[in-house]
């Protein structure tokens, strides 16, 4: 027997992923996950898929990383996990819906990533619009991030980025966020998580594309609306021109459009960063 264990057991709480068992399990009878890579460490799996992307790569690649050392979120933010710890996964698509309609994609995943972990792991959580997946206490489990990139020769690429925290502890994580182990209290298997979500995500989107994205036909926005933690509390938004807006959050469009209604008026907002400030 060899005195060194082997690489893939060396760390109990974090084993690292079996990537062409993950990609034979996903791929063998999906009609959109052509491949998943797994690679040990990269800058922003994001962003290698963005460049893909350019290339006019084809819808259905899945790209995962270990260690993710230049990750961002939305508004350029950092997001920083240890070795192993979470679920960094990127996948490319090419959505032949309207362009506005576009804006659900995010949302949908989010649908999806929720039951994964549900059904998965048994960890209620619920969404903040647009991108984020919380625990019950509201502390954050996952962030989402899409990227849109046009082309000349091929449908418009959209770029999923997940963030999902499984294994790390309350000392790797800011106040504000949490893990799938944290919730738990147990070691937590991302393998099987990776699995449920893409395949929740495959079932989504083929219905939601076939519909021309159309989110009421397709159960999508009923079944977002059953998750969010958003729609019906009261929430401060603060938009990308550093101005900010109270009011309560009323509902979701047909757009993926959040729709808060103000001393002012009702207003549709396509982006910006919420915080709850209590449900109604």
């Amino acid at each position: 027997m060899p005195d060194t264990p082997s690489p893939r057991w060396s760390d109990l709480d974090r084993p690292p992923l079996d990537g062409p068992a993950l990609a034979a399990s996903l791929t063998r009878d999906s009609g959109l996950w052509r491949s998943l890579e797994v690679v040990p460490e990269i800058g922003s799996t994001n962003a290698a898929l963005v460049a893909a992307a350019a290339a006019d790569e084809a819808e259905g690649a899945v790209l995962v990383a270990e260690h993710q050392v230049a990750g961002r979120g939305r508004l350029d933010r950092v997001w920083i996990s240890p070795p192993r710890a979470g679920l960094t996964v990127s996948f490319l698509l090419r959505p032949d819906v309207p362009a506005a309609r576009r804006g659900w994609l995010p949302l949908l995943t989010g649908v999806a990533l929720a039951e994964a972990v549900g059904e998965v792991t048994g960890v209620r959580a619920s969404l903040k619009w647009p991108n984020d997946l919380l625990a019950l206490d509201g502390r954050k489990l996952a962030g989402i991030l899409a990227e849109g990139r046009d082309s000349p020769t091929h449908p418009t690429a959209v770029v999923v980025g997940v963030g999902l925290n499984v294994s790390t502890t309350a000392d790797e994580l800011p106040d504000t966020g949490t893990s799938l182990s944290g919730v738990t209290g147990a070691t937590v298997d991302r393998a099987p998580v990776l699995l449920g979500f893409l395949r929740a995500v495959e079932r989504r989107y083929r219905r939601w594309t076939a519909a021309l994205g159309d989110p009421v036909s397709t159960g999508l926005a009923a079944d977002y609306l059953a998750w969010s933690s958003t729609v019906g509390s009261e929430v401060v938004v603060s938009l990308p021109d550093g101005s900010t807006l109270e009011g309560t959050a009323r509902a979701v469009d047909w757009d993926g459009r959040l729709v808060v209604a103000t001393p002012e008026g009702q207003v549709e907002l396509a982006s910006g960063d919420v915080r709850h400030v209590r449900p109604v």
